[in-house]
């Protein structure tokens, strides 16, 4: 299974708006600058996201994006279902395959897949921030040593 462009660059620009949350709006620009993404690419996925209530944008020379919620309410899961069809294994997992009454597959891909969706959804943008307060802290002991 592989993660589309759509479902990482997502995450990727709304962990960037987590790691502002509380600074104000933030602009399609500074992400791009800072993820390495097309500005293009970011509004695309941004119509997607703010359709589905996760941000919302503010006009005006001070304006920008900005989590609907805050980061510990938003899980990576939400992020993904917003910007694309659910992630699955095999056709059969969503229980539309022609073969399903005699597949001795389908158990395997269906846990798997419920696996997958259990560590999305309990991974919220917090998270992302907690682990890079982290790494500030070891920056900081070792500037220290």
């Amino acid at each position: 299974m592989r993660l589309s462009t759509k479902g990482r660059y997502g995450v990727r620009a709304m962990v960037a708006l987590a790691l502002h949350y509380g600074e104000g709006p933030v602009s399609v620009n500074s992400i791009s600058k800072e993820e390495g993404i097309s500005p293009d690419y970011i509004e695309q996925l941004f119509i997607k996201l703010r359709r589905k209530g996760l941000i919302k944008s503010r006009r005006g020379p001070e304006g920008g994006f900005l989590l609907a919620r805050p980061p510990s309410q938003i899980r990576v899961g939400d992020i993904i279902r917003g910007i694309e069809e659910p992630i699955t294994l095999a056709p059969c997992v969503e229980e539309n395959c022609s073969h399903l009454k005699g597949c001795t597959t389908h158990l395997l891909w269906k846990k798997i897949a419920n696996r997958i969706a259990e560590i999305l959804d309990s991974t919220t943008l917090d998270d992302f921030r907690e682990e890079r307060r982290g790494d500030e802290k070891k920056k900081i002991r070792l500037h220290r040593s």
